[in-house]
Formats: structure tokens, sequence, C-alpha cells
């Protein structure tokens, strides 16, 4: 498994993008009164919804499946190996300003993330391997080619199974909830914030 780090050029663009979207009459503001920390926020929201999808982390599984045939007292039996990758990925343009909560006692700024989605499985086809037997009736029959199909189909259905497993996935979720604490927690500092950013999703 491994993790893809989310660029600091992108979560510097944010910061500058919140910056923008606050005016430049907030600089005025902020030389009357301490800036609102909700309004930074809601800020924040609009530059991370523009990034769209975040892919915070991804995993390489490998499926092994095996199918078999039987016709006219031949049988046929193949086994596939296959490795795949499947990336873990967060649509932020479904982020809405009621996934923003934030608690002036505590300083803390709650953000409640869409669900993870999995993109994938991608196919390494270099690293299949197959074993078969059964030559006597994938020659005179079309079961080499249902089989293989059988296998695509059951090697794709593992992969996902695996990559929808527990640690996974808990993973790729604490992954995205640091990525987007961190794209959250440098706009509120730049502007002279102290405040505390935790991200969860909405099925916690």
């Amino acid at each position: 498994m491994k993790r893809l780090w989310i660029p600091l050029a992108l979560i510097v663009g944010i910061a500058i993008g919140v910056a923008a979207m606050l005016g430049s009459g907030s600089v005025l503001n902020r030389l009357w009164k301490a800036p609102d920390p909700v309004t930074v926020a809601s800020a924040s929201l609009d530059a991370v919804r523009e990034q769209n999808r975040l892919t915070p982390f991804a995993a390489r599984f490998v499926a092994v499946v095996t199918s078999e045939q039987s016709r006219f007292g031949l049988s046929a039996k193949k086994t596939m190996i296959l490795p795949g990758l499947v990336r873990y990925e967060i649509d932020l343009a479904k982020m809405q300003e009621r996934d923003l909560a934030w608690n002036a006692d505590s300083r803390t700024l709650t953000v409640t993330l869409p669900s993870v989605e999995l993109s994938g499985p991608e196919i390494d086809l270099t690293a299949l391997r197959e074993f078969q037997d059964g030559r006597v009736l994938m020659a005179l029959t079309d079961a080499e080619t249902q089989l293989d199909a059988a296998n695509r189909t059951a090697a794709r259905e593992e992969l996902l199974r695996q990559a929808r497993g527990d640690v996974p996935m808990r993973l790729a979720r604490d992954a995205s909830a640091r990525a987007i604490e961190r794209s959250f927690a440098m706009p509120l500092r730049a502007a002279g914030i102290e405040a505390t950013v935790v991200a969860r999703f909405a099925d916690q």
C-alpha cells in the first residue's frame, strides 16, 4: 500500500485562493477587528471544492481466482493471478456549508467529509499469471474464452472486496482527514486564528 501525499503547492494554492475570496477589503477590516473564523472557514471550503477530487491514498492488491467448466465428460480449469491498483478518492465538490461546524468555546472547526469512493482497479496486465488444465476441452470448444471472462469478472470483484477491507479503508480515511485538516488549518493560521481542525466522516 502507498500514500499519495498532497503536494505543498496545492495547500498553498488553497490558502492563496482563500485570501482572494476574502477580498482586498478584508485587509482593512482586520486592522479594526479580529478575523471571523467562520468567514475564513467558508472561504476555505470554496477553495477546497474547486479542487474537485482528492486522492490521498492508493493500494495494490492481488486477486487469485479459479473458474471451471465441464462438457461432454471433459473438464477444464483456469487459475488467474491478477494484481491491480485501487485509488481512494473524496469528491470535494459534494461538500456544503452545513459540513462545517465552528465551536467558539473550544475553538475547534469540525469538517464533515463525504464518503471515500474507490476508483479502479487499474489492472496490471504485465504481471498477470495464469495456470490451466483441460487443454482438450478448451481446444474443442469456447471453454477457454468463457473461463477467461469469468476469471476477469471474479478478479475485479475480488480486488474491490480487498480494497473495501477495514485496514485499507481506515488508512484511506486517515490520509483524507489529515489532508483536509491541513487545507483548513493553514488559512486559519494565516489569518492569525488559533484553532484546531478536526475532519470526520458522516458515517463515523
